[in-house]
C-alpha cells in the first residue's frame, strides 16, 4: 500500500477507535446510571456486554490492527497472542448478540416462566459464559492451529523459532483455513443463522398476536416489536460490516493472495471496526429508554458546567433534558449573547 494510503487508513482507524471508546462508554454509563433497574433486565445486561466488547475494540482491537500490519517485530508467540485478542472481541460481540436474541425469544414465548428463568444471577452468569466461550474460541490458535511456518521460515527447531523476532502480521500467524472453516463458518455464520431464525420467529409471532390483541395488550406488543426491530437492526449492521471481510478471507484461501488487493482488504477491516462505532448511534435513535438516559446525561453535563443558572430558557432545557440551541448556550456567566 502506498504511504499516503496507509496514512489515510491509520487516521480513519484512529477516528473509529475514538468513536468506539466515547460512544460505548456513554452507552454503559447510560444503561447503568440513567435507566432505573436496568441491571435487572436481561436485555440491557447483554447490551452492556456488547457495548463492553465494542469499547474494547476501540481500546485494543483497532490499535492492534495497525500494529499487526508489519510495523512491529515480535516473536511468533507474542504475535499470535495479540492476534487472538482481536478474535476474542469479535466472538464476544457475536455471542452477546446471540444472547440478546435468545432473551427476546424467551420473553415472548415463555412469558409465564420468563421471570423465573431470567433472574439477575442467571443473566450475569450467561454474560460470563459468553465471555468465557469467547476466550476459548478466540484463543484456539494458541493450541496449535497457527501459521508459525510462514512466520519463521528457515528456523530449524521449535525453540529457535519461538525466539525469532520478525515483522508481525495477522495472517502470518493466523491460518486462513482456521479463519474460514472455524471462525467464519462455525463461530460467526452459524450463530448469525440461528439469530435470523429467532428474529423471524419473533416477528411472525408478534404479527399474529397484534391482529388478535386488545388495545392495552396491543400497546405492549408494539413496544416489544419496536425493541425487537432495533435489536435486529444491530444484528443486520453486524452482518453487513463483518461478512465482507470474511468473504475476502474465503477468496484469499481459495484463490490466493492475488484475489484481494491490499486496499480492498484494508477497506474491509475499516468496515468491520466501524460496526463497533455505529452501535451506540443505533441505540440512541431506536431504543427509547437509552434516549431518555442520554437526555439525563446531557442535562447533568450542562448542570455540571454551570450553564443552568442564568437563563430561563437554558433552565427549561436542563429540566426537560432537551439540548438548547446555539444561541442559548452559555458563553459568559450562563447568559445568552445579545
Amino acid at each position: 500500500m502506498a504511504e499516503w494510503s496507509w496514512v489515510i487508513y491509520t487516521v480513519l482507524e484512529v477516528l473509529i477507535a475514538t468513536a468506539c471508546c466515547i460512544g460505548n462508554a456513554l452507552v454503559v454509563c447510560a444503561v447503568c446510571v440513567g435507566i432505573r433497574g436496568s441491571l435487572r433486565e436481561p436485555t440491557f445486561c447483554f447490551l452492556i456486554s456488547l457495548a463492553a466488547a465494542d469499547f474494547l475494540v476501540g481500546v485494543a482491537a483497532v490499535p492492534l490492527a495497525v500494529l499487526l500490519d508489519g510495523w512491529a517485530s515480535l516473536t511468533p508467540d507474542l504475535c499470535l497472542l495479540l492476534s487472538c485478542v482481536v478474535l476474542v472481541l469479535t466472538q464476544a460481540s457475536v455471542l452477546s448478540l446471540l444472547a440478546i436474541a435468545v432473551d427476546r425469544y424467551l420473553r415472548l414465548h415463555t412469558p409465564l416462566r420468563y421471570k423465573d428463568l431470567a433472574t439477575q444471577t442467571r443473566t450475569w452468569l450467561a454474560v460470563a459464559v459468553c465471555w468465557a466461550l469467547s476466550c476459548l474460541l478466540g484463543f484456539t490458535p494458541l493450541f496449535g492451529w497457527h501459521n508459525y511456518t510462514t512466520q519463521v521460515a528457515g528456523a530449524t527447531n521449535k525453540s529457535s523459532s519461538s525466539s525469532i523476532s520478525t515483522p508481525c502480521t495477522f495472517l502470518s500467524v493466523i491460518s486462513l483455513p482456521f479463519m474460514v472453516y472455524f471462525n467464519f463458518l462455525g463461530c460467526v455464520l452459524a450463530p448469525l443463522l440461528v439469530m435470523i431464525l429467532l428474529y423471524a420467529r419473533i416477528f411472525w409471532s408478534l404479527q399474529g398476536r397484534l391482529q388478535d390483541s386488545a388495545p392495552q395488550a396491543r400497546a405492549l406488543l408494539l413496544r416489544e416489536r419496536r425493541l425487537a426491530r432495533s435489536l435486529a437492526l444491530v444484528l443486520l449492521l453486524f452482518a453487513v460490516c463483518w461478512i465482507p471481510l470474511h468473504s475476502m478471507n474465503c477468496m484469499l484461501l481459495f484463490h490466493g493472495p492475488e484475489a484481494v488487493t491490499q486496499g480492498t482488504l484494508y477497506a474491509g477491516i475499516l468496515l468491520s471496526h466501524a460496526n463497533s462505532a455505529v452501535n451506540p448511534v443505533v441505540y440512541a435513535y431506536r431504543i427509547p429508554k437509552i434516549q431518555q438516559a442520554y437526555s439525563q446525561i446531557w442535562r447533568h453535563f450542562l448542570m455540571g458546567l454551570g450553564c443552568c443558572h442564568g437563563d430561563e430558557r437554558i433552565q427549561r432545557a436542563c429540566s426537560t433534558g432537551n439540548r438548547p440551541n446555539h444561541t442559548e448556550m452559555c458563553g459568559s456567566g450562563g447568559k445568552t449573547t445579545p
